[in-house]
């Protein structure tokens, strides 16, 4: 079981930690491997992971390498993109720090006990030829470290389980990293629980490994996997969800799903709209917009009442891309908290002729 490590940090807290990272190692490493992916796929997104860096290959030595993850396919990849690092004995890490801007997503992590295990949630909308990446400390014990540094990648949507995995082997040759394959889920051992969430669930199956548990869209607020069960608790919901595993390999839906009952926990804040760095637009849309505000995680953004395209929300920052339309409109966010109230701040005027 993982244990939570440093609480997310905000935008300012980042750009100050990121200051403090030095590269200590001698110099970059051989590139890591990531195994060759077909071209991407025109049904779907598709997400790739890839590590680079200076990693430590000396007694008592200290590095830091980048996971990097990209949209590769022909779709936007969204929701939640779930990252995993696994380091081999006598190296050990505290945690990682994500680099990207702007901060129109949301990212957590955990860390095992003994510091070889990292889990990591991003949650946002990324266009396909879109990265990411955070970059990870690690430090090695009193022997000269040796083993495969292992890194992996998931969404729900991804249509190319074939470049999820990437693997560096420290001191040693290089060698492909693996395909992971395709999970199965046979049976859910608990299928109904209360609406304000907190049920324990235990998903059997195969292939599960590296693994996340998802309760509708909603992430399990806790969840271990290995190769054949996942223990998740359920977030809180309401109604009928299907219940998914997401793998490096794939996503499988459990049997039956599972059924809140009784009332959902109260909503989140209301989301609130305080500016948007761009106030007109031409009309055939297209423009890219930042809204700023509160409240406004795992928001969708509309122009009027035509929804923008695009749309990734953190807390206090979202991006979009404006519609077609006409006239001055007010620009909205909407989340679960319900829809932010129309100000003068969040005013967009369209130039040029109607659009038909």
């Amino acid at each position: 079981m993982t244990t939570r490590s440093a609480a997310v940090r905000s935008a300012p807290a980042l750009t100050l930690l990121a200051a403090l990272f030095t590269l200590l190692a001698a110099g970059p490493a051989p590139a890591a491997t990531t195994p060759a992916s077909p071209p991407a796929s025109d049904t779907g997104p598709n997400v790739a992971v890839s590590q680079a860096g200076n990693y430590p290959t000396q007694p008592n030595s200290y590095g830091n390498f980048s996971v990097s993850w990209a949209s590769t396919g022909t779709a936007d990849t969204t929701g939640i993109t779930r990252l995993t690092v696994d380091l081999p004995p006598g190296l050990t890490t505290g945690g990682a720090l994500m680099y990207s801007t702007p901060y129109d997503y949301t990212f957590d992590q955990t860390v095992s006990p003994d510091g070889r295990h990292l889990e990591a949630t991003f949650r946002g909308t990324r266009v396909p030829g879109r990265g990411d990446f955070m970059k990870v400390q690690v430090s090695s014990g009193a022997a000269r470290p040796s083993g495969v540094i292992r890194a992996t990648v998931a969404n729900r949507d991804d249509v190319d389980a074939a470049d999820n995995v990437s693997t560096y082997t420290v001191n040693g040759p290089q060698r492909p990293a693996d395909v992971p394959r395709r999970p199965a889920v046979t049976g859910i051992g608990t299928t109904t629980g209360p609406g304000t969430g907190g049920t324990a669930v235990t998903v059997t199956g195969t292939g599960l490994d590296d693994g996340f548990v998802l309760f509708g869209a909603d992430q399990a607020t806790t969840s271990h996997c290995r190769a054949t069960q996942c223990t998740a608790t359920t977030p809180g919901g309401s109604g009928s969800v299907p219940v998914t595993v997401v793998t490096p390999g794939g996503a499988a839906d459990a049997p039956g799903g599972f059924a809140y009952t009784g009332p959902p926990p109260a909503p989140p804040a209301t989301p609130v709209v305080t500016s948007l760095n761009r106030s007109s637009g031409p009309s055939q849309g297209g423009t890219s917009v930042y809204v700023l505000g509160k409240n406004l995680a795992g928001g969708t953004i509309a122009f009027g009442d035509a929804p923008a395209a695009h749309v990734s929300c953190g807390d206090s920052f979202c991006s979009g891309t404006s519609p077609a339309g006409s006239g001055t409109v007010h620009v909205t966010v909407t989340t679960a908290g319900g829809t932010s109230a129309t100000v003068d701040a969040d005013r967009f005027t369209y130039t040029g002729p109607e659009v038909a």
